[in-house]
């Protein structure tokens, strides 16, 4: 055991201490004629709260085996309290760690504790009742066998927050289940949104041994212990030291890293292949201590208190949104409209449906339209029935609550209606006009606007206190974020039933003040303007789309151009330049390939590698004054500076960390920069531009 003493970093919070209870089982009426001394982590919170590992929650499973061991059992196991396992480190503390010597102490600590399971003379189980990330699945994986609920998820999340898994899973999974399978769970699921394993993958990857329905789970695994001890199952392991899939293996970890930050070497990734390279001939002792290394190098660096603060912002916002009012003020929704049958309209319906669980009819300017729209809904249900995400039941169920009308009366009864027609004002002025004529006066009218006022939507409406900008992002289902636009005449019960709303769609909120743009299309808008200006300036295409490629962005402004569209686009560059003025410029390069009809900026060439689109090329504007990829960098992060400065001082939000949430969950930006302002800190671009940093206080302590 390590002996030095490890105390709280200064101004982290209490740890909230996983304990570890020991009691004995007897395997007799399992067929077994022996003992089996079972291990139960339980933080003492509910579900909510999962239990961690930090220094005390440690020394208490060190204890606990001491004491397991003591009773001389024939085995020893390890589960968690109900559904929970463990969620892996204790990451509340660990961005107040201010010495790498602390840093790698914590390290060697945990490797000390978890190694004994897996170092013992007897066999050693984990009983995975739960979820199990990070390293409460390394807890697993040191023991000689492990079982896994059908309902528990894994995954070794710690590539995607700026780690590696550092308490034996980079040595321990490759030597398991082998070097690709190993690439598979470590870099490319952790890089994917940190992608979760369901019980079934997990069991076919070869990471756990049996997988048993929760009910009876502990009875099932305490039978399978028993199965194994006598002899009467054995589980044969596979020698992967000389498997001819490890350089590929590690070209896939390589190739996947590249691609998530655009091409940028980024160290968490890199020194995760390294680990998982050097595990092919590693013994655990020369494993754990290059893990117990990289670990600490990586929990010293900026992009790892970068991630933390961002995890944390999201986890902390995802159950509070700031400035909403009481929830008791929401009034209930059991009838939505939607108002349009495009593919946007029609995503927005589907979600609705899905959550909400409540009819939800669909209007359009011509039955084609409408039918087109609710057959769009009806079939991505089904689709759900064929991927088994969806009983058939319930697509049933909710198949024949999602209906349509030319008709706007069928609104009559409706409590929540979103519009998501075409983005003109004045079609929208008029289609509140017609609507106030025939909902309830407690009907909240929202509008999925990108750019447009959402105020002036509501100008000579006799009830403008109900209408609320409620802007979701492509594709709906997916995106996260949802900006929730407050008027100066929005009320706060309309306020509280659009969050009521969100949180049912599981929809992370920010509420902002009604303001072109809103947060998200503003500092992209921004942002984009200046690279394509540059490019009008005569600055080479390639060079200034890649000019941001170092920052670690997935996707490259002129790439995110032919997703978003050149239309929708301009048309948001051209109302937010008619509303905040000549920073926003309208790029002539950007209205050709409008008039044109060219889509896309890149097309794939011969070789299948993508090449500026020749119909693109010829229309971009021939300027004689090009700017180097570094001058394009400083150009496009000053105006975020000075944009999101503009923003906080106008009020738009309450608080720099809320345009931090907004640009990661809206926009992409990279976890492992934490957010805009901190990175714009960090390059000191927020004091050259601003005369201040933006988190004065920096971002240890935040959110």
């Amino acid at each position: 055991m390590t002996t030095i003493d490890l105390q709280l970093p200064e101004g982290a919070p209490e740890e909230v201490v996983t304990k570890a209870l020991v009691r004995d089982i007897d395997l007799r009426a399992f067929g077994f004629n022996g003992s089996l001394a079972l291990i139960t982590l339980d933080n003492g919170q509910d579900h909510n709260r999962p239990n961690t590992f930090g220094v005390q929650s440690l020394r208490a499973l060190d204890n606990a085996i001491t004491d397991a061991v003591s009773r001389k059992p024939t085995a020893i196991a390890i589960t968690g309290k109900p559904f929970i396992f463990a969620a892996g480190a204790d990451l509340s503390a660990l961005a107040f760690i201010s010495s790498r010597e602390q840093a790698l102490t914590i390290g060697k600590l945990g490797h000390d504790v978890f190694r004994r399971l897996g170092e013992l003379d007897i066999p050693t189980f984990a009983f995975i009742n739960g979820l199990a990330l990070g390293g409460g699945l390394e807890t697993g994986l040191h023991c000689t066998y492990r079982t896994l609920a059908t309902t528990a998820f894994t995954a070794l999340p710690e590539v995607f927050l700026g780690l590696v898994p550092g308490w034996g899973g980079a040595t321990l999974l490759p030597k398991l289940i082998g070097p690709e399978r190993a690439v598979q769970v470590i870099l490319v699921n952790a890089l994917n949104n940190n992608t979760m394993m369901k019980a079934k993958d997990a069991l076919s990857l070869g990471l756990v041994d049996a997988v048993y329905e929760p009910a009876d789970f502990l009875e099932h695994s305490m039978a399978f212990a028993a199965s194994i001890l006598s002899g009467a199952r054995k589980i044969e392991r596979v020698d992967y030291t000389n498997d001819p899939g490890w350089e590929k293996a590690l070209a896939t970890g390589k190739t996947a890293a590249l691609k998530k930050y655009g091409g940028a070497e980024v160290e968490a990734p890199n020194r995760a292949l390294q680990l998982i390279a050097d595990a092919r001939t590693a013994t655990r002792t020369s494993g754990f201590d290059a893990e117990d290394q990289a670990l600490a190098d990586l929990t010293m660096s900026d992009p790892l208190r970068a991630s933390l603060y961002a995890f944390n912002l999201i986890q902390k916002k995802r159950k509070k949104v700031e400035g909403a009012p009481k929830p008791t003020l929401a009034r209930k929704v059991a009838k939505v409209g939607v108002v349009g049958a495009g593919l946007m309209a029609s995503q927005l319906a589907l979600i609705l449906v899905r959550n909400l669980k409540c009819p939800v009819v669909m209007t359009d300017l011509d039955q084609a339209r409408v039918d087109k729209g609710v057959a769009w809904v009806h079939n991505e249900l089904a689709k759900l029935v064929e991927k088994q995400r969806m009983s058939e039941e319930t697509a049933r169920r909710l198949t024949a609550l999602v209906t349509g009308s030319v008709d706007q009366s069928v609104f009559s009864n409706a409590d929540f209606i979103i519009e998501a027609i075409f983005e003109e004002l004045s079609l929208k002025q008029t289609l509140f006009k017609n609507l106030e004529k025939i909902v309830t006066p407690e009907c909240v009218l929202a509008t999925n606007t990108s750019s447009l006022s959402v105020e002036r939507m509501s100008e000579g409406l006799a009830h403008p206190e109900r209408v609320i900008g409620f802007h979701f992002f492509n594709p709906v289902a997916i995106m996260p974020l949802l900006e929730v636009a407050r008027t100066s005449k929005t009320d706060d019960a309309t306020t509280a039933t659009a969050v009521s709303v969100g949180k049912e769609l599981k929809k992370t909120m920010v509420i902002i003040k009604d303001a072109p743009g809103f947060v998200v299309n503003r500092l992209l808008t921004r942002f984009m303007g200046e690279i394509t200006d540059a490019m009008d300036e005569g600055t080479p295409a390639e060079v200034a789309d890649n000019a941001m490629r170092s920052v670690g962005f997935p996707m490259s402004p002129f790439e995110l151009l032919g997703l978003v569209g050149p239309g929708v686009a301009l048309h948001v560059a051209e109302t937010l330049h008619a509303s905040l003025g000549s920073r926003y410029r309208i790029s002539p390069t950007m209205q050709r390939l409008v008039k044109e009809g060219v889509k896309v900026f890149y097309i794939k060439g011969d070789d299948g590698k993508f090449v500026v689109n020749p119909a693109a090329q010829i229309l971009i504007e021939k300027g004689d004054k090009p700017s180097t990829a570094e001058q394009v960098r400083m150009r496009a992060l000053t105006a975020l500076a000075q944009e999101a400065r503009m923003m906080l001082d106008e009020g738009v939000v309450s608080s720099a960390a809320e345009i931090d949430l907004c640009m990661l969950l809206g926009a992409g930006w990279p976890l492992i920069l934490g957010g805009i302002l901190p990175y714009l800190d960090r390059e000191g671009v927020s004091e050259a531009v601003c005369g201040q940093r933006f988190h004065l206080k920096g971002i240890a302590s935040l959110p």
